[in-house]
């Protein structure tokens, strides 16, 4: 069986983090395995405190992991001080042919509680950006990490272009914070492929770059390309979007195994 291991924060509320990583890698029919960066108390209102996670601890989980079992992708998410950057990068460097990585840069939750420290950006970027296979960052993210305003698709190239020059191999700046419809835009260095999709009316969105990326991983651990991977991850983000859960009293989460369910 194919796997792949996420490297991220845990959301004790399931919507998001290491939980909704798991549930997203799983759907899509890859065995889920987790390092957790850091712990979080959060529910679907709001981010409400981080308690980080020793840097050699983190090192210890990667390590045993690769000591014992083959890892078809990586998946890091929210990693929010400097020195668990430096711990997962050294330890990922030290892996003999690394597997595909998929780095989403979480920044900012969507209640606007800050899950990256402004002195750990730099570090993000010099310790990880040249291990991953592809970045996701949505706008917001994306602004931050290069300092320019990102209004219009022709923005969103130009901001993916700054982005490859940062190290990724592949960049996927995300669209949903667009007024229009919600495209993202893949670029490998040649060529841009968008990525169009009918913006959904709901409030239940929880989570859905840890899944949306997670899902990417999962696909790239099935041997998929980077533009199929990336197009069955968008098509499947966007049925648990169309399908999210009316769970507690602010952002629902997506409804990760729908189609599952259905099955069943």
């Amino acid at each position: 069986m194919n796997t792949a291991l996420t490297i991220a924060g845990s959301d004790c509320s399931g919507g998001a983090g290491i939980q909704a990583d798991i549930k997203s890698i799983s759907a899509n029919g890859v065995f889920a395995m987790s390092v957790i960066t850091a712990i979080t108390a959060q529910n679907t209102t709001g981010v409400y405190g981080i308690q980080d996670i020793d840097p050699e601890m983190i090192s210890s989980q990667i390590n045993v992991i690769f000591e014992d079992i083959k890892v078809d992708a990586i998946k890091i998410g929210m990693v929010s001080k400097i020195e668990s950057i430096k711990a997962i990068g050294k330890a990922l460097r030290a892996v003999k042919n690394l597997p595909p990585v998929v780095l989403d840069p979480v920044m900012i939750s969507k209640s606007g509680f800050k899950l990256l420290s402004v002195d750990a950006k730099e570090t993000l970027i010099k310790e990880l950006f040249p291990l991953a296979t592809l970045i996701t960052p949505n706008l917001p993210e994306a602004e931050e990490i290069i300092g320019c305003e990102i209004k219009t698709l022709e923005d969103m190239k130009k901001a993916a272009v700054k982005l490859k020059e940062l190290g990724a191999k592949c960049v996927l700046v995300k669209g949903g914070h667009l007024e229009d419809d919600a495209t993202d835009i893949l670029y490998d260095g040649e060529k841009y492929i968008y990525l169009r999709q009918t913006r959904i009316n709901t409030k239940n969105t929880h989570g859905t770059g840890c899944t949306l990326s997670s899902a990417i991983a999962a696909n790239l651990a099935k041997g998929m390309n980077m533009e199929d991977a990336v197009k069955e991850g968008k098509r499947y983000i966007t049925v648990a979007i169309e399908h999210g859960i009316e769970l507690g009293y602010g952002v629902g989460p997506t409804n990760h195994f729908y189609e599952l369910y259905n099955k069943a």
